[in-house]
């Protein structure tokens, strides 16, 4: 189940050692791993999420809709998954995905707090997001961390828009991604990633176009050493 304690431990069980995963806020400021604005498609809660303290999200089943096998799964919040991380040695990155109107805030929140949870880390967490404003607040609260944009839509400013907000790295969906663009990101100085990958061919195609990396909810279906070389 996605953005769960038990999804890590499942990729790390298929040699996987960097993750990725949503982060918004509670009602009441903790930072946790959802996806969704609202609980209903992930979790057995209803409403939307940020408008609801920890003390009631932690309570909410987010495993039992995927299999019985997972029912009882909690939400995880991003310390719990920083302890598991740093204990294994696994890297992450760490999407900020704001409840609507809390894009600069939750961007520094995020960041603040995973600045303070990864300072003796060897690697820092990447961190990305739709948001330009959640980058902005990010960059302004914790602007040793690395950052990421994110977009579903090549726009000609894409690259500049990255750069200008001090980003590292630019995370396109797949399809998004051709050889000149992937030339054009480099030059500029970024790392070159694509979301999310389920196939094979789809990820042999974007790795010999000469990307850097891609995201997948597969595990299951390639190897972390993949490099679209067999394909």
């Amino acid at each position: 189940p996605e953005n769960t304690l038990a999804a890590f431990r499942l990729g790390a069980s298929h040699g996987y050692r960097m993750f990725e995963c949503d982060a918004k806020l509670s009602a009441d400021g903790v930072v946790f791993l959802l996806h969704d604005a609202t609980l209903e498609r992930t979790t057995n809660g209803h409403g939307t999420a940020g408008e609801q303290p920890w003390q009631q999200l932690s309570l909410l089943d987010a495993g039992g809709w995927l299999s019985r096998s997972y029912a009882g799964e909690p939400l995880a919040t991003l310390s719990g998954l920083s302890r598991y991380c740093l204990a294994n040695g696994f890297h992450l990155n760490i999407e900020i995905k704001p409840t609507p109107g809390t894009e600069r805030l939750t961007g520094e929140v995020v960041a603040r707090e995973a600045a303070d949870l990864w300072q003796k880390a060897p690697v820092p967490p990447l961190l990305t997001s739709f948001r330009p404003q959640s980058l902005e607040g990010a960059r302004a609260a914790a602007p040793h961390l690395p950052r990421g944009l994110l977009i579903d839509n090549w726009t000609e400013d894409a690259i500049d828009s990255a750069t200008a907000l001090g980003c590292v790295a630019l995370v396109c969906h797949y399809g998004l991604w051709d050889a000149p663009r992937v030339a054009h990101a480099h030059a500029a100085g970024l790392r070159t990633l694509s979301y999310t990958v389920n196939d094979a061919s789809v990820a042999a195609h974007v790795l010999n176009l000469g990307t850097d990396g891609v995201i997948t909810d597969r595990v299951d279906l390639f190897a972390p050493g993949f490099n679209g070389a067999t394909s």
